[in-house]
């Protein structure tokens, strides 16, 4: 990966419209599996995205090998794809963005009132 690659996304870009790819040659309801696991990982990402890249690649191969074996969905992921998503990205307790974003707001706040206070 070139560095003009990592700073512009241009290999994200890439790597994403291989995934779609991907998942559009699966039947439609493991594509709406697909919709709704990316909707549920994406809070997970860093600011780029680029630490979900390979548990969303591990998540469409899952659902690539189970369509290929004739499994349901149902069969695959169960009836709790958001219990799923928060198990692929680190279980329960993960850290979202907005925990990040909300830790850093507190820290930022206790600096400055500590600063009005001293």
């Amino acid at each position: 990966m070139s560095f003009w690659d990592t700073i512009t996304g241009n290999d994200l870009t890439r790597e994403w419209k291989v995934f779609e790819a991907r998942a559009e040659a699966l039947p439609a309801d493991y594509q709406a599996a697909w919709e709704q696991i990316k909707g549920h990982l994406l809070p997970y990402g860093g600011f780029t995205g680029r630490n979900l890249m390979p548990i969303l690649d591990a998540a469409l191969g899952l659902l690539e090998e189970a369509s290929a074996d004739r499994q349901s969905i149902h069969e695959v992921l169960g009836d709790d794809i958001p219990g799923f998503c928060t198990a692929l990205a680190g279980g329960e307790g993960a850290r979202t963005y907005r925990d990040r974003w909300r830790e850093q707001l507190n820290r930022n706040l206790a600096r400055k009132l500590g600063r009005l206070g001293g």
